[in-house]
C-alpha cells in the first residue's frame, strides 16, 4: 500500500511534473501543494536551485539510459552519437527550452557549474560509457578519459546553450561533428 502522506519524493515528483508541464516551480506553491512549511521542504529537497538540478538530472539520465539499453552504436561513433541525441533532447524539450528563456542565468549556473549536482553527474556518465568503450576495444581514446569525459559534456552544452551564449541557434548536429572530431 503507498501512503499519500507527502515526503520528500512526493514533493519531487509534484515539481517534475509542473516543470514538465511549462508551471515555475515555485516553493511556496510547493509546500502549499503538500500541506508542508517551506522550511519542512527546505529540509527535504533543499533549496529550489537544488530542485531544480534534480528535476534536470532526471531527464538527463534519461537520455543516458537509451545509451545503455543499446540503442545508441558503440564505439568513438556511438559516443558522439550519445552526444548528438543528448543535444537534440534537450534542444526539442519545450519545458527545459521555457526554463531557459524565463530564466537563463539560473538556468546556466544549474547546469554547467559545480553549484549543481548536473554537470557532475553527466561527466561521471560520460566516463562510464567511455571506460566502457576503452575496455572492451572499441575506442582508442586521444585524451585522459577524465579529460574527454568533461570535454564531450562541454561540447554538448555548448550546442545547448548557444542561443544564451552568442545569440546563434542551438544546433545538435554541429555538437555530434564536433564529438566526432574530437574522438577521431
Amino acid at each position: 500500500m503507498t501512503s499519500s502522506r507527502p515526503d520528500a519524493l512526493r514533493a519531487f515528483t509534484i515539481a517534475r511534473a509542473w516543470f514538465l508541464a511549462g508551471r515555475r516551480v515555485d516553493m511556496r506553491d510547493l509546500a502549499g501543494e503538500l500541506g508542508i512549511s517551506r522550511a519542512t521542504l527546505h529540509r527535504w529537497v533543499g533549496g529550489r536551485d537544488q530542485l531544480l538540478g534534480e528535476i534536470l538530472w532526471s531527464m538527463t539520465v534519461e537520455v543516458f539510459e537509451t545509451r545503455a539499453s543499446d540503442k545508441l552504436g558503440r564505439g568513438s561513433e556511438g559516443i558522439a552519437d550519445l552526444v548528438g541525441t543528448f543535444v537534440r533532447t534537450v534542444n526539442d524539450s519545450k519545458p527545459f527550452r521555457e526554463f531557459l528563456r524565463a530564466e537563463p542565468e539560473r538556468a546556466l549556473r544549474i547546469l554547467t557549474t559545480k553549484a549543481s549536482v548536473v554537470q557532475s553527474r553527466a561527466i561521471a556518465k560520460m566516463r562510464e560509457f567511455l571506460d566502457e568503450e576503452v575496455a572492451a576495444g572499441r575506442l582508442a581514446p586521444p585524451l585522459p578519459v577524465e579529460d574527454l569525459a568533461y570535454l564531450l559534456v562541454r561540447i554538448g552544452e555548448s550546442f545547448i546553450y548557444t542561443d544564451v551564449i552568442t545569440g546563434a541557434e542551438p544546433d545538435a548536429a554541429k555538437a555530434y561533428a564536433a564529438a566526432a572530431a574530437l574522438l577521431s
